[in-house]
This record gives structure tokens, C-alpha cells and sequence, in this order.
């Protein structure tokens, strides 16, 4: 497939804003149960949700440029019965609209008591809020890595682990940030962000490899001559077929050499996944916010190089058809 940068984008930044939000409430969730210290008002909680709602509002600005008539964007939610895309569509706003509640919450202090627990445990509003934000978050995973995952044609794409690793890179991603915030706002709480983003980015690997394992024994179910309909044994293409490119050849197709794509892979495991461990490791114990942020800007860009890997990966059956632009 041809991957298009408007949705490496989309899917890299939201990831990674959803993540950002997970790993604030986690802490939220650590220190109502007394594992964590209390946060400071404000402080990392402020600034965590800001940037998250910087991170997917420009994951959706990108998506509008992968759209023909972006004017008709508000229809791509109406097929949200059957569609994986029209739910996204649906759930990524809600998403952000809870995202800016509950930093609204955290900016202005303003959090009654709605439950308390015979434990002597209180829930607040802004725990309410984080509650149901993160379910949405969740929610968006599932509906962004769905959108691929259910291609049957594209057998790539067409397993659970497609849903599963864009939330682990994106929970990967959204807690080597907060890391990084915490080392400039809340240095009591790196050591607690830092240890999780090496765990989900640990995990992350092994689910990344696992689908690197999984599609390289994959065997497509079509050939060149189920694609044209003749039986012959040897079926040679001398012609595309057209004059020139068409959308076919342009949209179905990345039009790189297979040397390339070994070559991205090689550098999205990298950047992605073992530079940012080391990073991770020499930031967390000092609260290093210079090694974090740089942990998190090689893993971004990794990400980067994963997604465009990604979608360049998936074989569409019609370039059995036109195996010669391939």
C-alpha cells in the first residue's frame, strides 16, 4: 500500500496523545490508593493534558489532508453501524472534548467529593472524568488499529495484533512523554512514568516482532494467474496496461525497492524500540528531563519509520495485476 503521510501522522500523534492522558491518570490512580505520593495541583496535570490535546488535535488537522472533499468530512461518521472509520471518526472528538474537561478539572481545583468509600476513599469529579476519558482512549485504540485490522484482503493487516500494537506504541510513546513532563513539573513521579514507558516500549517490541514473524510466513492465497484467470504454469507481464500511472499503480502500491523496506525496519527497531530503552534508562534516575525528551523524540520519529512501514508492508491483491509497476 501507499502510505500516506496525512496518516502516519494521524495515528502517531493521537496514539501518542492517548497515551500521555494514560499515563496522568495512572499517576491520579497510584496516588488515590496511597502508592504514590499526591500530586501537586495542577503542574504535570495541566501541562500533561494540554499537550495531549495538542498531540491528537493535530492528529486530526493531518487527517483532513488525506481527504479529497474535506468539506464532506462530517459524512465519514455516518456509517458508524458497520464501519471501524466512522467510529474513530466519532470517538476521537469525545475523546478530546473529556481530554479538555478533565484539564479543566485539574487547571481550576474544582473537584467535589461525588462518592465516598467506607475505606475512607473519596471519588472526586476530575477521577469521574479521567474514568470515562479513559475508557474513550481505550475506545480509540481499538477503533483506529480495527480500521486496518479488519481488511480480510489484506492479510498484513488482518490479525488482533494490529489493534494491540498500536495501543502498546502509542502507550509506549504517550508515557516516555509524560516522563519527560514530569522531570520539568513533578521530579517525585519520573522514576514511576520512566519505569512504565520501558515496560509498554519492552512490550511493544515483542508485539511488533511478532507481527514482523507473523507476516513474513505469510503465503498470499491469490497468484498472477488467479489474478488474470489463465492457468498457465508460467504467466509473464510485459505491459501494465496503461500509457501511463493511474490511480491503481499510485494508491495500491509504495514504489520502493525491497532493499528499502528492510532498510526502515531496521531503522524503526531502533528508534523505536532499543535507543529509547537506553535513553529511558539514564534519564530515570536522575530526572534527567534532557535525556527524556530525547528518549521521546527518537521514539517518535521510530514510530514514524514503524507506521510508514507499516502500510508499505501490506501487499494489495491487485498488484498481482500490475506486477510490473511493483
Amino acid at each position: 500500500m501507499h502510505p500516506a503521510f496525512s496518516v502516519i501522522l494521524l495515528t502517531t500523534l493521537i496514539g501518542a496523545g492517548q497515551g500521555l492522558f494514560l499515563a496522568l491518570f495512572t499517576v491520579q490512580v497510584y496516588a488515590l490508593v496511597g502508592v504514590l505520593p499526591a500530586p501537586a495541583p495542577g503542574g504535570l496535570f495541566i501541562l500533561g493534558s494540554a499537550v495531549a490535546l495538542v498531540l491528537t488535535g493535530a492528529g486530526l488537522v493531518a487527517s483532513f489532508f488525506h481527504l479529497g472533499r474535506p468539506e464532506r468530512a462530517w459524512r465519514s461518521a455516518a456509517q458508524w453501524r458497520t464501519s471501524w472509520l466512522s467510529r474513530e471518526v466519532i470517538v476521537l472528538p469525545a475523546f478530546m472534548a473529556a481530554l479538555a474537561l478533565y484539564g479543566l478539572v485539574k487547571a481550576s481545583g474544582w473537584s467535589p467529593t461525588l462518592i465516598e468509600l467506607p475505606s475512607g476513599m473519596t471519588i472526586d469529579l476530575g477521577f469521574v472524568v479521567g474514568l470515562a476519558t479513559t475508557v474513550l482512549a481505550f475506545a480509540l485504540f481499538v477503533c483506529t488499529g480495527m480500521v486496518y485490522a479488519c481488511m480480510r484482503f489484506l492479510a498484513e493487516w488482518h490479525t488482533a495484533l494490529t489493534p494491540l500494537n498500536f495501543t502498546l506504541m502509542g502507550g509506549a510513546s504517550g508515557f516516555t512523554l509524560a516522563a519527560a513532563l514530569a522531570a520539568l513539573t513533578a521530579p517525585q513521579h519520573v522514576a514511576f512514568l520512566a519505569g512504565w514507558a520501558m515496560v509498554l516500549t519492552a512490550l511493544a517490541a515483542v508485539a511488533r516482532g511478532a507481527s514482523l514473524w507473523r507476516n513474513a510466513r505469510l503465503k498470499p492465497r491469490s497468484t498472477v494467474q488467479t489474478a488474470v484467470g489463465i492457468k498457465h504454469p508460467v504467466v509473464v507481464q510485459r505491459s501494465m496496461g496503461f500509457m501511463g500511472g493511474s490511480f491503481n499503480t499510485r494508491e495500491f502500491f509504495h514504489g520502493q525497492a525491497p532493499g528499502r523496506l528492510r532498510q526502515v525496519k531496521q531503522v524503526f527497531l531502533v528508534l523505536a524500540f532499543a535507543l529509547p530503552l537506553v535513553l529511558l534508562v539514564q534519564g530515570r534516575p536522575d530526572a534527567s528531563a534532557p535525556w527524556l525528551l530525547a528518549a521521546f523524540g527518537v521514539q517518535y520519529l521510530g514510530l514514524l519509520a514503524e507506521r510508514w512501514f507499516f502500510f508499505a508492508q501490506a501487499r494489495h491483491p491487485q498488484n498481482l495485476y500490475y506486477q510490473l509497476v511493483s
